[in-house]
């Protein structure tokens, strides 16, 4: 309470009003990966918020030309791009997935229009999240001086987590009036379907856990990067987005229905990316022993 009662009203505003976009773009993506599945939204939206949110931050800055020439820049720099291109990989894959489907006529609600716009708008949006994290960098530099650490910068998600959830619930009460459902938060509908409400909250539950665990695990390791290439922390974590978010798209058995060639590809793309990381992470470690 002594770090929220220190901190500037104006960067609490802020990454409100910005966790309150990404709130938006997370709506957007949602709604994309019905249309065009995970593979392909993952790569055009997470491949857009990754250039965004990792290079134009200290752009507005004004710190990226000194940035790029620090040692191990020229590292970084290959891994960002290895990753725009490994990315890019996932999202041919994408494509040729959709050619799959549409050959064999399973391409339930498939709409790459619908899904390409929704995937745009997810990705300039979830950007903005990293946009959100610097404008509350003054609050995590006042729960620094309170002795916090290298948690100081959970304490902004109180703001940038909070402008995503009102967006979010906007939506979810939007769409519970408009199919006439706010009751099944209460009771389920009688049906053939069996289900548990208990059961279905501790799972939403769950699965908030583990949503909010990507941030709280970004923060413990942008704050490890020192301040030579902090900023790559953004470009290392939507990678690893791609790369997961791929990998369980061929648990749930997402490629079975391709051809080879398709899983060629995909495979090529999650080697690339793989390299991206070690890249980006060599860099940094240049930078870092440059410093002792």
């Amino acid at each position: 309470m002594q770090v929220l009662h220190e901190a500037p009203h104006d960067a609490m505003l802020k990454s409100f009003v910005l966790g309150a976009a990404y709130g938006i773009g997370g709506t957007a993506f949602g709604i994309s990966i019905r249309y065009i599945g995970f593979s392909l939204t993952y790569a055009i939206a997470v491949g857009l918020s990754s250039v965004l949110g990792t290079l134009i931050p200290p752009l507005v800055h004004g710190t990226l030309s000194t940035i790029l020439q620090k040692p191990g820049a020229g590292w970084v720099m290959a891994g960002i791009v290895v990753g725009v291109l490994g990315i890019a990989g996932a999202g041919w894959a994408g494509w040729l997935k959709e050619q799959d489907l549409t050959a064999q006529k399973n391409r339930g609600e498939f709409s790459l229009s619908k899904g390409l716009l929704l995937s745009l708008l997810a990705g300039i949006l979830s950007a903005v999240y990293g946009f959100a994290l610097d404008a509350g960098a003054p609050i995590a530099k006042v729960a620094s001086d309170h002795d916090a650490g290298i948690f100081s910068g959970n304490v902004i998600f109180i703001f940038t987590n909070t402008g995503a959830f009102l967006t979010t619930v906007i939506y979810c009460l939007w769409l519970h009036a408009r199919h006439k459902t706010i009751g099944e938060l209460v009771e389920l509908p009688a049906g053939p379907e069996k289900g548990s409400l208990p059961v279905n909250f501790v799972m939403a539950a769950v699965t908030g856990l583990f949503w909010y665990g990507q941030f709280f695990f970004y923060t413990l390791g942008h704050a490890r990067l020192g301040d030579k290439f902090a900023f790559t922390s953004w470009a290392i974590h939507m990678i690893m987005l791609v790369l997961f978010s791929n990998l369980m798209g061929v648990l749930l058995y997402e490629w079975k229905p391709c051809r080879r060639a398709t899983h060629v590809v995909i495979g090529v793309a999650l080697l690339i990316l793989i390299g991206a990381v070690l890249l980006l992470t060599y860099g940094n470690r240049i930078g870092e022993l440059a410093t002792k």
